[in-house]
């Protein structure tokens, strides 16, 4: 299996883990206990995450403490759009707006870098949004509610997350695992500071809080939060913003999946033909991102070239890797002229 397909196979677990978040965040969380509950969530996230880096944490650079909180600003704000709008609106609604992410993230890419994709692409978007739009059908489309505005600003967040992520971490020696680390961190603070002025405070969710909402919020932590973010903060190294966005905008096509085989969902002619239509518009759109990126697609063994000028190889952040390359520690270890050295050979080559 190629470099590349290692990297959407992940992001399709992510968006598989994503989907099921749906149901269970509608389970615990309500308008009043949003905070306290992300407040546990991202507390059991970061010590899960502590406990798979354990002395790594050690090597934590401030680079990556400033970055992390950075990403961390956005994530906050996601997070916090994303539970009120699940609470304020239905799941169907919810599915189709969030896929928005697809749509936006090319065009904020498009206006920050000064790049353009090909019109086949948002071609590729639409038919994915349409095949959304089918399989979150339950009824009609409602009236635009509170909620339904909160997740369409999510979906930007989103996409600013991805886009930013791409632009700062590309070429820095930045670990994502302790990255992902200083952002559920930060979040937690956020969540924990503003927990103690709104709705109900994190002590008062966790003291009537069931075995299975325990059990549902360990879920989300871990899975969808420590695992599908360092997956996410991996691939947009080895990918472009545009293609993780359109893999993980499947998320719907698994949340409806999730809705049809636990929640128990009457599987219609219009779910079908939207999860077609997901598909056919995901793969679609993914093959004309890597047949027009600008970017060299990178063998396993051999590093990109924004890592090669700066002496530094790629690396795939594991719990039993080093939090740091070896080629990037020797450099360091190198003589100042010796290191200018070995970068103008290699800039020039």
């Amino acid at each position: 299996m190629s470099a590349h397909r290692h990297v959407d196979v992940a992001l399709l677990v992510v968006a598989v883990a994503w989907g099921s978040s749906y149901l269970a965040a509608k389970e615990v969380a309500t308008t009043e206990s949003v905070f306290g509950f992300l407040v546990i969530r991202f507390a059991l996230a970061a010590a899960g995450l502590m406990v798979v880096l354990g002395t790594r944490l050690r090597r934590i650079t401030r680079s990556e403490i400033a970055f992390g909180g950075l990403f961390g600003t956005i994530l906050s704000v996601i997070f916090t759009l994303e539970t009120f709008g699940l609470t304020t609106t239905s799941a169907s609604n919810a599915g189709l707006i969030i896929s928005l992410t697809i749509v936006l993230t090319p065009l904020l890419e498009q206006w920050i870098h000064g790049t353009r994709l090909p019109a086949t692409f948002y071609c590729a978007s639409m038919v994915a949004v349409l095949g959304v739009g089918l399989l979150t059908q339950r009824g009609g489309y409602a009236r635009p509610s509170l909620g339904d505005v909160l997740m369409v600003l999510a979906a930007a967040a989103r996409a600013g997350h991805v886009i930013v992520m791409a632009h700062l971490s590309r070429g820095r020696s930045l670990n994502p695992g302790c990255v992902t680390l200083v952002q559920i961190c930060f979040c937690l603070a956020v969540f924990s500071t503003v927990a103690q002025f709104t709705g109900r405070g994190a002590g008062d969710v966790a003291a009537h809080l069931p075995l299975q909402g325990w059990l549902i919020t360990a879920y989300l932590a871990l899975a969808c939060t420590v695992f599908a973010f360092v997956i996410q903060a991996w691939a947009v190294r080895r990918t472009s913003p545009a293609r993780v966005s359109l893999l993980l905008g499947t998320e719907p096509l698994w949340a409806a999946a999730v809705g049809i085989l636990v929640a128990g969902d009457p599987l219609s002619v219009a779910a079908v033909a939207g999860a077609m239509l997901v598909l056919a518009g995901t793969n679609w759109g993914r093959t004309i991102v890597v047949a027009s990126s600008s970017e060299p697609r990178p063998a396993p063994s051999q590093a990109p070239p924004s890592s090669k000028l700066l002496g530094r190889s790629t690396y795939l952040w594991q719990p039993g890797s080093s939090c740091r390359s070896s080629s990037a520690r020797a450099s360091r270890r190198m003589p100042p002229r010796l290191r200018a050295r070995r970068w103008r050979r290699r800039r020039a080559s």
